[in-house]
C-alpha cells in the first residue's frame, strides 16, 4: 500500500480574488437592486458564493459595503503644487467615484444605515472617512475641523445631487462646486 498524498492546498474553493469577485457582485447589485434591496444573500448568489463566505469575511453588509468602497476609491489622487489644484482635483476625483455604477448608491445607502447605527458610524469615520481626512490634511495643512468641513460639503453635496435626481452630478456642474468650495479655504500660495 502507498501512503496516501497529501496536498499543500486546502479542501474547498480557491480564496484568491473572492474579494474582487465579491466587491464587483455587491456594486453590480447595488446598482441594479438599489440598497436596500442589495442582501448579502444576494450579493452572495451574484458573486457565486455561500453566504457564509461572506459573513467570514465581514460581520454585516454595512462592513462589506465599507471594504467595497474602499476598494472602489483607492487612494485620493491628489494632484497639483497649490492649495486650489489640489482641492480642486479631490473634488473631481470623488465626483467621478460617486458617479461609478452601484458607488454612489452604496456609500449614500451605508450613511443612511449608519444614522441608526453607532457601530456602523464608527466604521465608517474610522475606515472610511479617516485615511481621505488624513492624506487632504497633510496636502493642505488644514486643521481636522476644517478637512472634514470640505468633506461634508463637497460628499454631502454629490450625494444630495444623486439622491434627489438618481443621477450623479455631471461635470459643468462639478466645476461649478469646486468654484464654490475654494474660496471658502482662501489663499492659493504653493503647498511645496
Amino acid at each position: 500500500m502507498t501512503p496516501a498524498t497529501t496536498s499543500a492546498r486546502p479542501p474547498g474553493r480557491p480564496r484568491s480574488g473572492v474579494n474582487d469577485v465579491v466587491f464587483a457582485a455587491t456594486l453590480s447589485t447595488v446598482h441594479e437592486l438599489g440598497y436596500a434591496r442589495a442582501t448579502v444573500d444576494r450579493i452572495a448568489a451574484a458573486a457565486g458564493v455561500a453566504k457564509t463566505t461572506i459573513y467570514r469575511r465581514w460581520p454585516s453588509k454595512g462592513a462589506l459595503i465599507v471594504d467595497c468602497l474602499l476598494d472602489a476609491f483607492g487612494p485620493v489622487p491628489l494632484q497639483g503644487t497649490s492649495r486650489s489644484e489640489l482641492m480642486s482635483s479631490a473634488i473631481h476625483w470623488i465626483a467621478a467615484k460617486i458617479g461609478e455604477p452601484g458607488v454612489g448608491d452604496a456609500f449614500a445607502g451605508v450613511f443612511s444605515d449608519a444614522i441608526s447605527d453607532p457601530a456602523l458610524r464608527e466604521v465608517l469615520s474610522a475606515r472610511l472617512q479617516d485615511p481621505y481626512r488624513l492624506a487632504l490634511q497633510d496636502a493642505l495643512g488644514e486643521p481636522e475641523n476644517r478637512v472634514l468641513f470640505f468633506i461634508d460639503v463637497v460628499v454631502g453635496t454629490l450625494l444630495h445631487r444623486l439622491g434627489m435626481t438618481g443621477v450623479p452630478m455631471v461635470d459643468s456642474d462639478v466645476a461649478e462646486l469646486v468654484q464654490m468650495v475654494l474660496p471658502h479655504f482662501g489663499g492659493d500660495a504653493d503647498l511645496t
